[in-house]
């Protein structure tokens, strides 16, 4: 199978969407931004063995890859208007590409979004990339810039669960024996299956003050809203919402609980608001801190004190802390 009959065979579908003139099959899509809006625009890579184990199902994979995508749209509170994808294959597998493409266009079709290009090539490493383009109204647009003093900081969903999913994958043996077959499956799917918070992301738009997605771990991700918008705050670690999975896994092995700190992949929205607005929060969101004028970052324990030594999120190329004192 050459590259053009790859294409045709897996990712050349119809599309419905009036916004897209021209899609698969060009040299360029053409893509009409609806009058009034602007367009988004994000980019990630995934390589295999980096972003996910090579024992992750193919479905799995085209599911998580545009996933992802997805979350940085709804961190900032944008509609999708299409996508691209570029696969670096070290093999034309038929069966591979057939539950990968599965998996990609599940997704795709529960938040209506069209595959509107790419490219392929052969690589000695499984690589993806994909680049997705959003729609939304620029004064409602979600920035890390804008956090305020005063403001609550709040999470969707549950935090922690792909990471302990991926430590189960990766160390088996980490799991505690106690824990039940139907958690497990849960934390893997979690990991594996993202939900990416578009309606929450566009909800969020019409009254909330900053926003990110939590890839790289609550601490690091919510670091980055602080840094950008110039001020500090305070998070009670006893108030980060878990998964009963999640709760039964620490019940067994109390010293694993940092771990939603630091865990990324979770692909939850971390944001802030003022709390006369929470009431508008009208889909499950927990309030774990608070958005404080001097810069720094405090996480309390369930004992009101201070966490001496914050753990760190994930970072592809990380400094060499060994010479920290």
């Amino acid at each position: 199978m050459n590259e053009f009959a790859l294409i045709a065979n897996y990712f050349q579908r119809p599309c419905l969407d009036a916004a897209v003139l021209l899609g698969v099959g060009d040299d360029c899509a053409v893509l009409r931004v609806p009058p009034d809006e602007v367009l988004l625009v994000s980019t990630d890579l995934l390589v295999a063995g980096r972003h996910f184990p090579e024992s992750t199902p193919p479905f799995d994979i085209g599911y998580k890859t545009l996933a992802v995508n997805l979350s940085d749209l709804a961190a900032m509170g944008a509609r999708p208007l299409g996508v691209t994808l570029g696969l670096a294959l070290p093999n034309v597998d038929p069966a591979w590409l057939e539950a990968f493409a599965a998996g990609f266009y599940t997704l795709a079709a529960e938040h209506a979004v069209c595959l509107v290009g790419g490219d392929t090539v052969k690589s000695p490493q499984l690589t993806l990339a994909v680049t997705v383009m959003g729609r939304a109204n620029p004064a409602q647009i979600l920035r890390r810039s804008s956090a305020q003093p005063g403001d609550w900081i709040a999470v969707t969903g549950t935090v922690g669960d792909a990471g302990l999913g991926l430590c189960s994958i990766l160390e088996p043996n980490s799991a505690p024996a106690s824990l039940s077959p139907a958690d497990l499956t849960f934390l893997h799917s979690r990991l594996n299956r993202p939900s990416p918070r578009l309606a929450e992301g566009h909800r969020l738009a019409e009254f909330a003050h900053a926003a990110i997605d939590i890839s790289d771990g609550l601490l690091q991700d919510l670091q980055h809203i602080l840094t950008a918008s110039g001020v500090g705050a305070v998070i009670e670690q006893a108030k980060i919402p878990l998964s009963p999975a999640a709760q039964a896994w620490f019940q067994a092995d109390p010293t694993a609980q940092v771990l939603p700190l630091s865990a990324g992949d979770d692909y939850e929205l971390l944001f802030t608001l003022k709390p006369q607005d929470w009431p508008q929060v009208d889909f499950p969101a927990t309030v774990i801190g608070r958005i404080e004028a001097e810069p720094g970052l405090r996480v309390l324990d369930a004992e009101g004190q201070p966490l001496s030594l914050l753990p760190h999120g994930f970072d592809h190329f990380p400094p060499n802390r060994t010479s920290q004192p």
